[in-house]
């Protein structure tokens, strides 16, 4: 099977205290699971002070891979909403 790039948007909780963009960034560098690994990660500007992370990733296609690796992300301390930003085969 092939693989997929996945661009991912990571939101902060807002009901978990002291979650941050760049700590959630720190436990994300580098990640890697069963299915996929980070390759970059970057915090970014949302609005008013807040940050988001980006997450470039490369998943192994099949089925539920993506699923897979979203939950593993949203295990993260801290971790609220993921959106995909873009997805393509590689």
């Amino acid at each position: 099977m092939g693989e997929v790039a996945v661009k991912y948007k990571i939101m902060c909780d807002p009901d978990v205290e002291n979650a941050k963009a760049d700590i959630i960034a720190e436990a994300m560098d580098g990640m890697v699971s069963d299915v996929g690994v980070v390759q970059l990660v970057e915090t970014k500007p949302l609005a008013f002070g807040l940050k988001f992370v980006e997450a470039h990733c490369v998943i192994q296609e099949g089925d539920g891979t993506v699923d897979a690796f979203e939950d593993a992300i949203r295990e993260i301390d801290g971790v609220g909403e993921v959106e995909v930003l873009e997805i393509g085969r590689l």
